[in-house]
């Protein structure tokens, strides 16, 4: 088990731009949909011009959630599948033999994102970039949890999806809006609401219920977290040989 405390937050999603948006959604859930696209007005017009719309609402987030002055925190980038509409368009580009742009193959790597946001922060500390299916949002927890063992004050988590390509629509296990999300989490016991993270071989009682509002399993661990509900679990990926259930717990 691992726990924690959720210094900040931010988020960005198609309709949900601002604290209140996402304190009422999480009140009411829907899937984010929609055009709109982050100003990121942060970032200079040279730099921004570079980054796509799934960037932009994770480095969004990341600006949101950061401060400005006092140090440079650990970056966790957490993505199922990161810009993988760049990787196809390669892809398409590769199979009509034409030659392929190397500004858009170096924006399809999963770590791209978070190269990004370290250049235009001047970042120069610890950042990794992780997939882990469905649990990805757990797996970047835990990664969190290591860098503040080897005492890392804080942790900035970001975890960001977009939508899937039509070409891999039937491959889809659950819904895919643009949403990204960060949150600043440093280590339990410095005056703020603990969050426990584990892993059993079947959800205990009291421990929450499997999702129902339709939502990816990221935007649930999200509404977790803003309505203030008590527990969340999630069955882990049989498919991969993994049983059992992550169990997120949190003091009323």
């Amino acid at each position: 088990m691992i726990e924690f405390e959720v210094a900040d937050w931010a988020a960005w999603a198609p309709g949900l731009h601002s604290r209140e948006d996402w304190l009422a959604w999480a009140q009411a859930p829907f899937l984010p949909h929609g055009d709109d696209t982050p100003a990121l007005a942060e970032v200079p017009a040279m730099q921004r011009r570079r980054i796509d719309r799934l960037g932009r609402m994770a480095i969004q987030a990341a600006y949101w959630c950061q401060p400005q002055e006092g140090g440079q925190a650990p970056l966790v980038f957490a993505s199922r599948h990161g810009d993988v509409a760049c990787s196809v368009g390669l892809l398409e580009t590769l199979a009509a033999e034409q030659p392929l742009s190397p500004t858009a193959f170096g924006l399809s790597v999963h770590n791209a994102i978070a190269a990004l946001y370290s250049i235009i922060r001047g970042e120069r500390g610890n950042y990794l970039a992780l997939a882990a299916g469905t649990s990805t949002p757990e797996a970047a927890m835990f990664e969190a949890a290591g860098l503040l063992a080897d005492g890392a004050p804080e942790v900035l988590v970001i975890c960001y999806e977009g939508a899937l390509p039509a070409i891999y629509a039937g491959f889809a296990d659950e819904p895919d809006p643009f949403h990204a999300w960060c949150w600043r989490v440093r280590a339990a016991g410095q005056g703020g609401k603990a969050i426990r993270l584990d892993w059993e071989a079947s959800p205990p009682p009291g421990s929450g219920q499997a999702p129902s509002h339709g939502l990816p399993h990221a935007l649930e661990v999200m509404r977790f977290l803003l309505a203030g509900q008590p527990g969340l679990w999630h069955a882990r990926d049989a498919a991969a040989g993994v049983g059992g259930h992550w169990v997120w717990r949190q003091d009323a």
